[in-house]
């Protein structure tokens, strides 16, 4: 039981910074759970071939009560569009599923690349002063329409993250204001995170590598410590961000991701 302490106290630790960065920012959590969880997977010595995958699924599994959380409490402040919710909705859920597909056929360190190259991305985009650069004055409709939603539900399943960081990213970039932007990320969330979990849980059946109270890649013991520290921390998140200026949430934001992207390219290059 003493060799599992410190993972049970590292797995509430990500839940509770999950959730208020979840609430924070419309992030399901994810970004700050996988690398977390894949941390503690090395500690107790899950090989590293599955480590990723676990992490990753599992990070999904704790978004559904965490978005749910999250969408909840910035619906209460109107921060939800939910016509934009209504148009991208099908098109997430469905890449959501494909990327599952693709993230349970490919190696650990690919997971490990794609989280980091994406959360650098993010970063930079919110740190440095580009908030007034806009690709368009609304968000687009047809083809790229469906496209963008597509992408950001691939990607998101790939790394184990609802869809926040790449969802605020992208909608501010299409003239949405950062606050409903982050309300209406919690709500996408929801619809990456139950396709994701389904996913995972089917792909990785028959796995003999997985740890002690896997479901598929993921792990329930890991799922029931995390979640209720992400849903009942969410809410606290939600009204920081509505406390800071756009400018501000940007900021905070984006140093985090930074941080993230940093130890996630480290893990792939020297195995840390």
């Amino acid at each position: 039981m003493e060799h599992y302490l410190p993972i049970i106290v590292l797995m509430m630790a990500s839940g509770i910074l999950g959730g208020v960065m979840a609430g924070l920012m419309g992030i399901g959590g994810g970004i700050v759970i996988v690398p977390v969880v894949e941390f503690a997977l090395g500690f107790i010595g899950v090989d590293p071939s599955v480590r990723m995958h676990v992490a990753v699924a599992t990070s999904l599994a704790t978004i559904i009560p965490t978005s749910i959380s999250s969408a909840h409490a910035h619906h209460g402040r109107g921060a939800v569009d939910f016509e934009l919710a209504q148009k991208w909705g099908v098109a997430i859920f469905l890449g959501a599923a494909f990327g599952t597909w693709i993230a349970a056929r490919v190696e650990s360190g690919v997971l490990s690349i794609i989280f980091a190259v994406v959360a650098l991305f993010v970063a930079s985009k919110m740190i440095l002063p580009f908030e007034k650069i806009k690709l368009s004055d609304h968000v687009p409709r047809g083809f790229f329409g469906s496209l963008i939603p597509t992408v950001i539900g691939l990607i998101s399943t790939m790394m184990g993250i609802g869809g926040g960081a790449l969802s605020v990213t992208t909608l501010t970039l299409f003239n949405v204001p950062i606050h409903r932007a982050v309300g209406t990320a919690a709500f996408f969330g929801l619809l990456i995170a139950v396709p994701g979990t389904i996913g995972f849980m089917i792909s990785g059946q028959g796995n003999d590598l997985l740890p002690v109270g896997s479901i598929g890649y993921v792990n329930v013991i890991g799922f029931l410590m995390i979640s209720p520290m992400t849903y009942f921390a969410a809410p606290f998140g939600a009204r920081i961000a509505h406390a800071l200026t756009q400018r501000q949430l940007g900021m905070v934001f984006g140093g985090f991701l930074l941080i993230v992207s940093v130890r996630m390219f480290y893990r792939s290059f020297y195995g840390g």
